[in-house]
């Protein structure tokens, strides 16, 4: 049998098993709607911000202006900003009438030891802690989302009706530009099938994962795991909570949301290219075999198949196959995101991007550069991060 055979039969194979034995990853199914509970629980949201001057005032206003019946407060964490981040959250509280149920705080100097975020995110929640003590829920949210109006109130009957102790929602991301729509929904494809949701829900299953910009968690459960310090050096921090989480016999769910989006944008690839080589090479755990049997595993399962469905020879009719059911299985995802059908041929391309931003990753990591966000470096080779998280029981 030729290399080439061997290659398309490889990936065929590859994708028989990931449509089959990974969890349903590429079924898309919306999140059921829970009974109204008989108390909406007191919630109060956390959110870290460094120079978000562009996007938190649209994220004060669409907070404070949930449809949710329940008593809802902010404690927004100005992480040293340079651009009036802390001024214009302020404003943005006032001008929807809600100065008194947002806070503004500025986080303490960065210790070592701590990221960034998670030190911003462990102040917010003292605060949190000491000003509404009676809070049921804290929610961790990005300062560049801009929450739909029944997103919390459908959350929050979830947790309640199902006995949760974290909920996530990944958020709709923006795909406005060119680039953003071949590069966006591949980013979700792609976690969903390293971390399948239906197997976060399965208490049977020890993979955990959630969506850092929209989390849910009992206070009880976070001080359970021992608070935000036991992630403190978490570069993937959502996913490292969920997986805390999960170990302390807690139950939690991942979801699609279904009206809060990212008002995060990106209108040329490199944006893109630094968010995906931002975490990648810490997603491998900083393993070169892990790097080079991810690069092996992209070329044949993802790569591969269109270019030997596109030759005459050995190969042509499994590569065909394979880059069917490949096109299949990214479908719904394009289809989540509202994008015209033929995207979805385009993931053998998009592969080869995301591929070359996982080798920067791993290069920016040996030249001590790794993991570069608002000006700091937090993935440096020699230290010890808390990565993955979610993936050691897949």
């Amino acid at each position: 049998m030729s290399l080439a055979s061997l290659a398309g039969v490889a990936g065929a194979g590859a994708w028989a098993w990931l449509l089959s034995m990974r969890g349903g990853f590429w079924r898309i199914e919306m999140s059921p709607q829970a009974p109204v509970p008989e108390a909406w629980p007191e919630v109060v949201a956390v959110i870290p911000a460094r120079d978000e001057a562009e996007v938190i005032g649209e994220t004060i206003e669409s907070l404070m202006s949930q449809n949710y019946p329940g008593k809802l407060s902010v404690v927004v964490v100005d992480d040293h900003s340079t651009d009036g981040t802390a001024a214009i959250a302020r404003a943005a509280a006032e001008t929807v009438g809600a100065a008194s149920r947002v806070s503004v705080v500025e986080a303490p100097e960065l210790p070592a030891g701590w990221t960034g975020k998670m030190w911003a995110q462990n102040h917010g929640v003292n605060v949190a802690r000491a000003k509404y003590p009676e809070a049921d829920l804290l929610l961790f949210s990005d300062a560049d989302i801009a929450h739909g109006k029944g997103e919390l109130r459908r959350m929050a009957a979830r947790m309640a009706a199902e006995g949760l102790d974290m909920g996530s929602l990944m958020v709709r991301l923006s795909t406005r530009s060119l680039w953003e729509k071949a590069i966006v929904p591949a980013f979700v494809f792609f976690f969903r099938m390293l971390y399948p949701f239906a197997w976060t829900k399965d208490n049977r299953s020890t993979t955990a994962a959630a969506a850092g910009g929209y989390v849910l968690i009992r206070p009880a459960m976070l001080e359970r795991i021992g608070g935000i310090k036991a992630i403190k050096d978490a570069l993937i921090d959502d996913c490292t909570l969920a997986a805390a989480v999960k170990a302390h016999h807690g139950r939690l769910i991942i979801d699609l949301a279904e009206e809060t989006v990212s008002t995060r944008c990106y209108h040329g690839p490199l944006g893109l290219w630094q968010m995906i080589s931002r975490s990648a090479f810490t997603q491998l755990r900083h393993s070169p075999l892990l790097l080079a049997g991810t690069v092996l595993a992209m070329l044949v399962v993802f790569v591969a198949p269109p270019l030997l469905a596109l030759r005459n020879g050995g190969g042509a009719s499994t590569g065909a196959l394979a880059w069917a059911a490949m096109t299949i299985a990214y479908y719904p995802i394009i289809r989540y995101y509202r994008l015209w059908p033929f995207w979805a041929l385009a993931l053998p391309l998009v592969s080869l991007f995301y591929l070359g931003a996982t080798l920067h990753s791993a290069w920016m990591y040996w030249q001590g550069k790794g993991g570069e966000w608002k000006g700091r470096l937090q993935d440096i080779h020699g230290t010890d991060h808390h990565g993955t998280g979610a993936g050691a029981g897949q």
